[in-house]
């Protein structure tokens, strides 16, 4: 039910935002923005942007070594494109439980921890995201920020950036302490599933590691750091693709990051509303016009959405599995 529940909202949501972002733009004028995109830019930016996913696979490399040990390159990126393919087709937000369980059936690697690593992965992206787009702001020659949508930006992003904070202090805790903390959690859980809800805690909190060791953590971060400076790039491809010549890489930056802060809100699977508004709204500080930015949005947006979706599709069919399987076996973990 609680599942059903963010489903209807993220619904509510991305139907919300998709009317703000498209109620004073014309149809025929997306489309013929779309239809004059340079083929090889906007396939260059699809190709940089799809790298995300064996990047996140290389990533996860680290984050699962305190619990895992060392797991195979194939089942974290076969894990990786069903996730964010989950995330795509699948209501919820049930992506990074279905990459915790596709990974557990490939490898043995506890589902426990595997969300645990996830939820570490997570919260560098946060940090990233959220110091990304401050140091954009911070540039020389980026264009003086009021309002965006009648927030203002950097307040937004302090928010963000508290909260992700008091998140991680209460994982560090957890992830230095755990006999202490599962102690607690002892004391707090009715003793109907006390047992099982401490089994399922210890799992997660294996997968958490990454926070208390040094290196480990110094590693992960660098990683989150060079994944998202490289996929900058491939929205100055696209930006040039729709002939957006006027916002440079510390633009590119900027906005990546304002989406992705942006697509953490509930919204229907894809990610579509809250994409597309942040995207007008962002390059309405460089003085691109609604349309051309619409235009963009939509067209990049899909050029992400439809690749990793593909393999994802393609990766289920092969494990023997189907989305109603994965929907049933994440739902309850959420």
């Amino acid at each position: 039910m609680k599942a059903y529940g963010r489903a209807l909202l993220g619904v509510a949501a991305s139907l919300l935002l998709l009317w703000w972002a498209l109620h004073d733009v014309s149809a025929t004028e997306v489309l013929h923005e779309i239809r004059g995109a340079d083929p090889l830019l906007f396939t260059l930016a699809v190709i940089v942007s799809t790298l995300a996913f064996p990047i996140r696979a290389l990533r996860w490399r680290v984050l699962l070594l305190p619990a895992a040990g060392e797991v195979p390159l194939h089942p974290r990126f076969v894990a990786t494109t069903v996730g964010f393919a989950a995330n795509n087709l699948l209501p919820a937000r049930l992506g990074e439980v279905a990459r915790a369980l596709c990974l557990g059936r490939l490898t043995g690697v506890p589902v426990g921890a595997a969300i645990g690593s996830l939820v570490v992965e997570r919260l560098f992206d946060a940090f990233v995201l959220v110091g990304l787009l401050f140091a954009a702001m911070a540039a020389p020659g980026f264009p003086v920020l009021g309002e965006l949508g009648g927030v203002d930006a950097r307040t937004a992003a302090t928010v963000v950036a508290g909260a992700s904070m008091v998140a991680g202090i209460g994982l560090f805790g957890f992830a230095v302490a755990p006999a202490a903390s599962l102690r607690v959690a002892a004391r707090l859980l009715p003793p109907l599933i006390r047992e099982r809800g401490l089994a399922a805690l210890g799992s997660f909190a294996s997968g958490l590691g990454a926070l208390g060791n040094a290196r480990l953590f110094l590693v992960s971060l660098a990683w989150a750091v060079g994944q998202w400076l490289f996929l900058a790039l491939s929205y100055v491809l696209a930006f040039r693709a729709f002939g957006i010549t006027e916002v440079p890489y510390v633009g590119a930056v900027f906005l990546q990051s304002l989406i992705g802060l942006a697509v953490a809100v509930p919204s229907a699977p894809g990610f579509f509303g809250p994409f597309e508004a942040a995207a007008k709204l962002g390059l309405a500080v460089w003085g691109v016009p609604a349309g051309q930015a619409v235009s963009f949005a939509i067209g990049f947006h899909l050029g992400g959405f439809v690749p990793v979706t593909l393999l994802g599709v393609f990766y289920v069919s092969r494990l023997g599995l189907s989305w109603r399987t994965i929907g049933a076996q994440a739902a309850p973990a959420t």
